[in-house]
């Protein structure tokens, strides 16, 4: 709700720069997207890696 009360005001006080942040925002989504995707992908590779090194320590923990 506050973004929309804000994106309102600078339509009111600035609509040129209003009217490029529409058209703009979708692009820069666009222009992100493949980074988040790399970074979903080696935030699962560390995720990997952490279990790979825990699993020692839980296989000894169980025994006890």
């Amino acid at each position: 709700m506050l973004t929309l009360f804000i994106w309102l005001m600078l339509f009111v006080f600035c609509w040129p720069l209003a009217l490029m942040a529409i058209v703009l925002y979708p692009l820069i989504w666009l222009i992100t997207l493949p980074l988040r995707m790399i970074g979903i992908a080696v935030e699962g590779v560390f995720e990997l890696l952490r279990a790979i090194v825990m699993l020692p320590a839980k296989m000894i923990n169980r025994v006890l």
